[in-house]
């Protein structure tokens, strides 16, 4: 079995991605999932769009299923490139734009982000305060 990070670990990210959603004043959901893309925790901000709950969860599911953050699959994934429609696959889970990533210890993705409810920009800034909350708790 894969190492996950744990709940405590989790929550305390959707902590820090939670505060930095404040700091800019747009309220977001923030989904926290194991290296398998399931589900570990879940926080829908007040005020934060409903889509974002499925949308949030994806992009952790795809961070997790594809071993990348979610941004570096828009460009190979653009028609005529060689992933394009892979958004397409896997039920519809696939999500091709940013604010998901893999969280890794010692080169291993022990768990993934999704952060949805904003710009591509505002969602990958607050994605990235949390792989930076976590990158602080595993050193």
């Amino acid at each position: 079995m894969t190492d996950s990070i744990t709940l405590e670990t989790t929550k305390a990210i959707i902590g820090a991605a939670e505060k930095r959603a404040e700091t800019i004043d747009n309220p977001m959901v923030i989904a926290v999932a194991n290296p398998e893309g399931n589900l570990i925790a879940q926080h829908r901000m007040d005020g934060s769009w409903l889509a974002s709950v499925e949308i949030s969860r994806n992009k952790a599911y795809t961070a997790a299923a594809l071993e990348t953050p979610t941004h570096e699959l828009a460009e190979p994934s653009a028609p005529g490139e060689s992933l394009y429609g892979l958004q397409t696959t896997d039920q519809g889970r696939i999500v091709i734009f940013g604010g998901g990533y893999p969280l890794r210890r010692d080169g291993e993705i022990v768990g993934t982000i999704g952060v949805s409810g904003g710009a591509v920009e505002q969602d990958m800034d607050v994605a990235q305060t949390g792989v930076d909350e976590f990158g602080e708790l595993v050193s």
